[in-house]
């Protein structure tokens, strides 16, 4: 029996029974409540959820994104991830309101049409600021040299530079990197999520504990489980680490109203024992892996709108 697969259900069950009410952005309505925490100890498995059917292919493509440091959703359309869709579609949108209209923009099939075959267009709409990949690979910071008295431009690889800190001082206390870059956030489509994550390691054992504001937890939570579960994976195929233990911590936890029912299924689903994984040809600074996922047992799909 998966633990963190109880732990996650046990999250749903508190929601259902006891979250508050809440309103939100997207006008769809939440039961939510404040603070938690998941732990999982890597030796036990990889953490895909078995009480559904988990995108892997889905999740592996966004987190081969991120670590790229890309921002436009090109990449992801090429690879058939669309979860990202609706938000550049809505910030395209958002360009030509209020009414009156020159003209009525596409619908969302020709718009993602475009963005995968019409490289001006995607370089122009299909950017959604400076989010998560840009601020890991590519984060810019205004400097000020005295002595030649003119300003420059700093560009900080955070991935980067954990991988070496990893290596030469494991036992730093530093050993992070934000996505949360104050002045900036008002130039992205959609303020992360889960906004920073923090390294650890002792005994030759590395852990990872991120940090996440917002939780969508029927549909953004296990997806969150498992890529930092990756990303906990890769960096130690490139220290030569051993995996430690995956550790999250929740802010917002919330369940969006139009995902009781689909809630209710999953909690009563008896969990599989968990997949193992393994990962070759690993290249974390080119966002370059191949995958097989060994002895994943699930549940069927469990079908639930998205709220963008």
């Amino acid at each position: 029996m998966s633990n963190i697969e109880k732990q996650y259900q046990g999250i749903l069950r508190k929601l259902v029974l006891y979250g508050k009410e809440k309103g939100d952005r997207t006008g769809t309505g939440t039961l939510s409540y404040f603070g938690d925490q998941i732990r999982h100890n890597m030796a036990d498995g990889f953490p895909l959820l078995t009480t559904k059917k988990m995108a892997v292919k889905t999740m592996m493509t966004e987190l081969k994104w991120f670590l790229k440091g890309d921002a436009n959703i090109k990449y992801l359309v090429d690879n058939n991830c669309h979860i990202w869709d609706g938000d550049a579609y809505k910030n395209y949108r958002n360009k030509f309101e209020p009414a009156p209209y020159q003209f009525t923009p596409d619908t969302m099939e020709e718009f993602i049409n475009k963005i995968k075959t019409d490289d001006e267009f995607a370089k122009q709409w299909g950017e959604l600021g400076p989010i998560y990949g840009k601020q890991w690979r590519n984060w810019e910071s205004q400097k000020f040299n005295v002595a030649k008295g003119e300003g420059y431009l700093l560009q900080i690889d955070q991935i980067a530079k954990l991988i070496v800190d990893l290596k030469k001082n494991p036992n730093s206390r530093r050993l992070m990197v934000s996505a949360w870059n104050v002045g900036e956030i008002e130039e992205v489509v959609l303020p992360p999520c889960h906004y920073g994550f923090q390294c650890y390691v002792s005994e030759g054992k590395l852990s990872l504990m991120w940090n996440q504001r917002s939780c969508d937890t029927f549909l953004g939570i296990p997806f969150n489980i498992a890529s930092y579960a990756t990303l906990l994976l890769l960096l130690c195929k490139e220290t030569g680490l051993e995996a430690g233990e995956l550790i999250g911590n929740l802010g917002d936890v919330h369940l969006y109203k139009n995902h009781v029912q689909q809630a209710k299924e999953q909690i009563v689903r008896e969990p599989f024992p968990l997949p193992t994984i393994e990962l070759s040809n690993v290249n974390i600074l080119n966002g370059e892996w191949d995958y097989e996922i060994k002895g994943y047992e699930y549940h069927p799909t469990i079908k639930a709108p998205l709220s963008n």
